[in-house]
């Protein structure tokens, strides 16, 4: 693999960097999924020191059965809910071709998840989507479907989490090189799924994939990118964690001190399956743990994708989606290339699913929307220039 601060390296297509910011966030994901939930301690004792790439479940032959796990075959490779959203939404811009909002989510992505059964590899069955995402996940069919609630406000009273943001490259992606932009169409998507600070860690999070888009961007530059944009306790919590980060270049090292940092912002406290009394409830103070570890660890990682999703997996709690946020802004950055290759194909092979036909798809898109984009920005340019007699 070619270093990411090598001068002679090409720049990274649109192509290959939608390539990269989807399969590293299914990498991510598929690396985390086993060890999700554990602690650092815990999960180097399970597996004699640090994950160090794709392993098995952490209860090895009893996974069908043991708590709190069961049903699902977490690892050997497997992606989980964070990928099948993923490429749930991938579906929505496929269908829509344009922008994004929350009645996109209504009219196409609670369908999807309701009608069409695809392969879940965690069930080892082709099962509806709905039966395999958590309640948070749920939420957006019961309010939106069952509960006839206006989109836009639908993910009012849901719990506060990284659901609707764990799924939000593809919104980055649309939106390459325009953070802001990012921002605003994944707030406008989100809020059809959560609130508070679940629902601004979804737009800070596509800002940040967006951001890693700029030719030239580095993990700094996305980190100065969406602080300009993140608001309360998610700025906050992203400030002191990468305050933090921005001194260590080992992961190893980084595990308890961004722990510490992101702590006071934390609503789960410090025993990740046994929350405390006040758990994921809206506040303007707090921040969802895994978006501000896993830009920590970006700085953290220098660019190096293994370093940065190793480290993401290695942290524990909600690791799966911190490595899926990671892995997705390093792949973002420096396109496929930076992702290896062992671990995509072998979590593509074991999840039976064809990780670069979304991506292409995307790349796809993309080019329509930002020429409808264009086209609409010189009619804005055109009809404001007569308007104001310019």
């Amino acid at each position: 693999m070619t270093t990411p601060n090598n001068p002679t390296n090409p720049i990274p297509s649109l192509e290959d960097r939608v390539t990269g910011a989807l399969i590293g966030a299914a990498v991510g994901d598929a690396l985390g999924g086993p060890v999700e939930g554990w602690t650092p301690e815990a999960i180097a004792e399970r597996h004699g020191g640090r994950v160090r790439g794709i392993v098995e479940p952490f209860h090895k032959d009893e996974w069908k059965t043991a708590r709190p796990i069961a049903p699902y075959h977490k690892g050997d490779g497997h992606v989980t809910d964070d990928t099948l959203m993923t490429h749930a939404l991938i579906r929505v811009y496929e269908r829509v071709r344009d922008h994004l909002d929350a009645y996109a989510v209504a009219d196409h992505l609670v369908p999807d998840l309701m009608t069409n059964p695809r392969w879940i590899p965690e069930l080892e069955a082709e099962a509806l989507p709905l039966q395999r995402i958590f309640l948070a996940e749920k939420w957006i069919v019961a309010r939106i479907h069952y509960g006839h609630v206006d989109p836009r406000e639908a993910g009012v009273g849901n719990i506060v989490n990284c659901g609707a943001a764990m799924y939000m490259a593809p919104v980055g992606a649309v939106n390459a090189g325009n953070p802001l932009r990012a921002y605003e169409e994944a707030l406008e998507v989100a809020g059809a799924h959560q609130s508070s600070y679940g629902r601004e860690a979804a737009g800070v999070f596509a800002a940040a994939v967006a951001s890693a888009f700029t030719p030239g961007a580095t993990p700094e530059s996305v980190v100065e990118d969406v602080l300009k944009l993140a608001k309360d306790g998610t700025k906050s919590a992203i400030e002191a964690v990468c305050d933090v980060a921005a001194h260590y270049d080992d992961f190893e090292d980084a595990l308890a001190p961004l722990r510490e940092a992101v702590a006071p912002f934390d609503t789960v406290g410090p025993e990740y399956r046994k929350p405390s009394l006040g758990a994921r409830r809206p506040s303007r103070l707090h921040s969802i743990e895994e978006l501000p570890v896993a830009l920590g660890m970006v700085l953290v990682g220098r660019g190096d994708f293994r370093h940065t999703v190793l480290g993401s997996v290695n942290y524990g709690r909600d690791c799966d989606s911190i490595a899926t946020m990671s892995g997705a802004v390093v792949g973002a950055l420096y396109g496929e290339e930076s992702v290896p290759k062992e671990w995509s194909a072998e979590i593509a092979r074991a999840s039976r699913l064809d990780l670069h036909a979304p991506a292409a798809s995307l790349a796809r898109v993309t080019r329509e929307v930002y020429a409808r984009d264009l086209e609409r920005r010189r009619a804005h340019e055109a009809a404001f220039t007569t308007l104001a007699g310019l």
